[in-house]
């Protein structure tokens, strides 16, 4: 590692919130060795709140994120946003950019406000999500938002990065309850019906409190919320019950229904990364390797005979995981 990236990092984690964002730009863009990075940072996170926040398009999320941030910073607590948005198909970058809503947040050096693009991720967060969130924490930021493209079936991811995760629907979200039905609550700690001055919001309630009386017995209820987010209605008793959460979680430790990510899952994951990474490398250079990534993207080699291929060739291997940083 060079003594300027050592130096970056010991800044970072002096909570410099220029290393910091130089850091996340270097591992997003994958400047800089990740592994060796993150292997170094990984030792001084653990102290920070990670909370997520999902649902439809139009629902208010960026809204509700900007006053949660608004109620933390009142209580003197540092915040980092990390805003997942689509991406352009051309460049891969985020198409929202830094969410226009959080403008007043801009000028305070106590939050951090950062965008991340899904480059194709189908759970709904960037494929660097974690790490950013790990800088942020190493960085010292008290709570870490996490706000997702959307809700829908391969919206879970959000579930394995979060102590607490809250699913904001409004009035309308009707045939999302009804598409998702037991889904949601495998994704929600917290549930907030928001805009709840429209028609149709107490009845979306009832909808989903019914849903959750159909939940196996646990410590944890889930609570369900109105809020009118732009009034800042509803707010205040939303982070307290977030809070009570994130401390019923951190206590006790209790699982969601769907596993959350484990130290051996996420390794595989980033071998499954690196593996990808060194693939799209070797295409486009040359030798036999490269020679049979062209095959297979021509459909001369199907996939499984070229996985094959590679698999038992340790050349190969190695040089699909090779490190070039």
């Amino acid at each position: 590692m060079s003594d300027a990236l050592t130096n970056l990092m010991d800044r970072l984690l002096d909570g410099d919130r220029r290393a910091l964002a130089r850091m996340i730009t270097l591992v997003e863009s994958r400047a800089v060795d990740i592994a060796t990075v993150m292997a170094k940072i990984y030792p001084h996170t653990g102290k920070g709140t990670i909370l997520g926040f999902t649902g439809p398009p139009g629902a208010g999320k960026s809204t509700m994120v900007d006053k949660v941030t608004a109620a933390y910073r009142a209580q003197g607590k540092t915040v980092g946003i990390v805003a997942i948005d689509p991406s352009s198909p051309f460049s891969g970058g985020a198409l929202l950019g830094d969410r226009i809503r959080m403008h007043r947040h801009f000028a305070d050096t106590g939050v951090f406000i950062r965008s991340l693009s899904t480059r194709g991720s189908f759970g709904g967060l960037s494929r660097a999500t974690r790490d950013v969130i790990r800088l942020m924490d190493a960085a010292g930021v008290d709570i870490v938002i996490v706000e997702t493209v959307g809700v829908g079936q391969t919206e879970l991811d959000i579930m394995e990065v979060a102590h607490t995760t809250t699913v904001i629907l409004v009035p309308e979200s009707g045939d999302v309850v009804q598409t998702m039905k037991a889904g949601l609550t495998e994704i929600a700690d917290v549930f907030v019906v928001n805009k709840g001055d429209r028609a149709g919001a107490d009845a979306i309630m009832r909808e989903l409190t019914q849903m959750i009386e159909l939940n196996p017995p646990s410590g944890w209820k889930i609570p369900v919320l109105k809020t009118q987010a732009v009034k800042n209605i509803g707010v205040e008793e939303l982070v307290e019950k977030i809070d009570a959460h994130t401390a019923y979680y951190k206590e006790t430790g209790e699982q969601k229904r769907i596993i959350k990510m484990t130290p051996e899952k996420e390794m595989i994951e980033l071998l499954a990364v690196r593996m990808e990474d060194g693939y799209l490398r070797e295409k486009a250079s040359d030798g036999a390797l490269a020679e049979l990534c062209g095959k297979i993207a021509s459909g001369e080699t199907n996939p499984y005979e070229g996985a094959k291929a590679i698999a038992e060739n340790p050349a190969w291997l190695t040089a699909l995981f090779r490190i070039e940083n």
